[in-house]
């Protein structure tokens, strides 16, 4: 006891958002981080900004966001850590707030199985993990779900998308992603995951991929979005 005090002491750690100190009792964010996250308030209603964004470009059971992305944010700070610092924990924390939120809501707990979207081979080798993943992990944790990262896989490398047009943006995106085993979710209510919706298209397209299963519905969350997505 008294050496990993000692330890704390010489390497304290620190909030992944406000790098402040944190208590014994808090891990990898601290509460006061916590409850200051940018919450949409998305959550519970099926009519908002996020399920408008996406009518009309993919059949969808629900979609929705936690909070919002602004730049110099609480939530850019932890989207830096968790996708170049190495900091998985940072994904299954706000995973498990995630998916603590949704049991809460009746028609989040239609779902069958959690979806990542998935990166490809050459950005999973350089980053060393899919930050999806460690969302979906979380939310899978808290909602007693199983989540599946092997269902879907990415076989087109892209570019990044916020520079480009609506027509640029699917382009850039149609036919990157293939089914590895449909049985797995045939039948079955999906909820697919992301960390930030900024376009859409990514997502869309991952929808438009898995809606070719028999039987299979799709709902979409991500723990954040841009404010003008």
């Amino acid at each position: 006891m008294w050496l990993s005090d000692l330890i704390g002491l010489i390497y304290p750690e620190i909030c992944c958002a406000c790098n402040q100190r944190l208590t014994k009792q808090e891990e990898t964010i601290c509460l006061h981080c916590i409850y200051s996250l940018p919450k949409t308030n998305f959550l519970k209603y099926d009519d908002n900004p996020i399920a408008r964004h996406l009518w009309g470009r993919v059949p969808f059971e629900h979609a929705t966001s936690m909070f919002y992305f602004t730049k110099k944010g609480l939530i850019q700070n932890l989207m830096y850590e968790l996708k170049y610092n190495g900091r998985y924990d940072v994904g299954l924390k706000l995973g498990v707030n995630l998916g603590m939120a949704l049991k809460e809501i009746s028609f989040w707990k239609e779902i069958d199985m959690i979806l990542p979207v998935p990166l490809h081979p050459k950005k999973l080798k350089s980053r060393g993990y899919n930050q999806s993943d460690a969302i979906a992990e979380g939310m899978a944790e808290a909602m007693d779900i199983v989540t599946d990262p092997s269902v879907l896989k990415r076989v087109k490398f892209n570019k990044s998308q916020t520079k480009k047009g609506k027509l640029e943006r699917w382009s850039n995106v149609e036919n990157i992603f293939e089914l590895n085993d449909a049985e797995k979710v045939k039948g079955k209510h999906v909820l697919l995951i992301d960390d930030v919706l900024t376009t859409g298209s990514t997502l869309e397209a991952c929808a438009e991929t898995l809606l070719k299963v028999e039987g299979l519905k799709v709902s979409i969350a991500t723990l954040a979005c841009a404010e003008s997505f």
